[in-house]
């Protein structure tokens, strides 16, 4: 594969960029992501994860069900766990307690550190230790404006937090528009920020849905599904924050004035605490309607999207919402609600899905009437399909070369 490059980097034919990556464990959205970077020649990637929680079966908080991850997460691309002096199983701010930060630069000779979020010791850790061997850091977070409510005493640590933070810190990375907007409030308008927008495997989410189109009728049969009816989808944790109640009185609302034979299936995908309190609830709607179908796996998901007519996300405080590209992938119209950080860059009002105000159930309930009406949402979600197209690896590696040509001279004077 050539990458992204328009230019003819001389840098892979000397000694390749040493870039060190941090980041708390591995990750199944970013084990893709970390396989197209280690392709490019000029950039030798190694990625240090301070725990190996997700690489075998564990007990996901979100969830609050056993995880084991069906998709490879270490494959394709150089990495080491760091040193641990406990907590090696376990994620948290102070969890694990890793060391010998120093001593890998300094025996690997990195030339630029990149670390994912600034809210974990390790990852202060990893900026400090680079900061004072003359090493530029790159940062990535998830980090939004809308975020829940702060005392203006924790308001006030923050910002000296960030002053401190921003001497040590060479560029920013941002998931999205509206982490941009948060990193040019907190580390000021000057400072550099380069654009690398939460993607997923486009490639394989369109595969894999393309192939379950095959056997549709025969994934819905096994669901107990009348043919010919229409599917809300809900895939995420159930939690509060998530707000999945929402989307569940949005639907009584919207199914108390249909025949119940012709009401849209509601299936919610997904495990969590929530999930009790929702099952009570749903027992408001005809039988059958709604369907609480529990975790499922990576792979298993383009089943759904494929199956579904459209796809709903309404959480409060959400970063991105990954699960809206996937469904994009799909060729479907997403709702989401204004503090799903991705609507700013993925959802177009009217053409490929609706906005709506968090927590408001009847603006919901409107959006989708609206999407179901007629064959509406098949235009939609052609549209999503042209959307996502640009949401993809191979820019997220362009939005990382150009913070390296950036923030590392030799890099920078080699490539152009």
């Amino acid at each position: 594969m050539t990458g992204v490059r328009s230019e003819t980097a001389a840098f892979s034919e000397q000694r390749p960029l040493r870039l060190a990556y941090f980041v708390s464990h591995p990750i199944q959205y970013q084990a893709p992501l970390l396989r197209r970077i280690a392709q490019e020649k000029d950039i030798d990637l190694k990625v240090f994860f301070s725990s190996d929680i997700s690489v075998r079966s564990y007990l996901d908080p979100g969830f609050g069900v056993a995880v084991n991850w069906d998709i490879p997460l270490l494959e394709g691309y150089k990495h080491e766990f760091l040193p641990a002096l406990t907590g090696r199983g376990q994620l948290g701010a102070c969890k694990p307690v890793n060391y010998g930060i120093r001593r890998i630069l300094r025996r690997q000779r990195f030339d630029a550190v990149w670390v994912h979020g600034y809210g974990r010791l390790t990852n202060l850790q990893a900026i400090m230790a680079a900061h004072s061997m003359g090493i530029p850091v790159l940062l990535r977070a998830e980090s939004t404006l809308v975020d829940r409510p702060r005392s203006r005493k924790t308001l006030a640590a923050k910002r000296i937090f960030f002053r401190w933070l921003r001497k040590r810190v060479s560029a920013a990375l941002a998931i999205g528009d509206a982490n941009a907007a948060y990193w040019r409030h907190y580390l000021g308008g000057e400072f550099p920020v380069f654009p690398c927008y939460y993607a997923v495997d486009n490639g394989f989410f369109q595969r894999e849905c393309a192939k379950a189109a095959e056997t549709r009728e025969e994934f819905r049969c096994s669901l107990g599904l009348d043919s010919g009816r229409l599917v809300i989808l809900y895939a995420s944790k159930l939690q509060t924050r998530k707000r999945c109640i929402d989307l569940l009185e949005a639907y009584l609302q919207i199914s108390k004035f249909m025949a119940p034979d012709l009401a849209p299936y509601l299936l919610i995908v997904g495990d969590g605490e929530e999930r009790a309190a929702l099952e009570a609830r749903a027992q408001e709607a005809p039988p059958g309607n709604v369907r609480f179908l529990g975790f499922r796996n990576q792979t298993e998901l383009p089943r759904f999207y494929d199956l579904c007519n459209v796809f709903v996300l309404v959480s409060v405080h959400e970063p991105w919402g990954l699960a809206i590209n996937e469904a994009m992938n799909a060729g479907r119209p997403v709702i989401v609600s204004d503090q799903v950080g991705c609507h700013q860059n993925l959802v177009q009002e009217g053409v490929n899905g609706c906005v709506v105000k968090a927590c408001d159930t009847q603006g919901l309930a409107r959006a989708l009437g609206a999407v179901l009406d007629g064959e509406r949402w098949r235009e939609m979600g052609a549209q999503s399909l042209r959307i996502i197209q640009s949401y993809n690896f191979d820019e997220n590696v362009r939005g990382l070369r150009r913070a390296l040509q950036h923030i590392a001279p030799r890099f920078r004077a080699e490539t152009f």
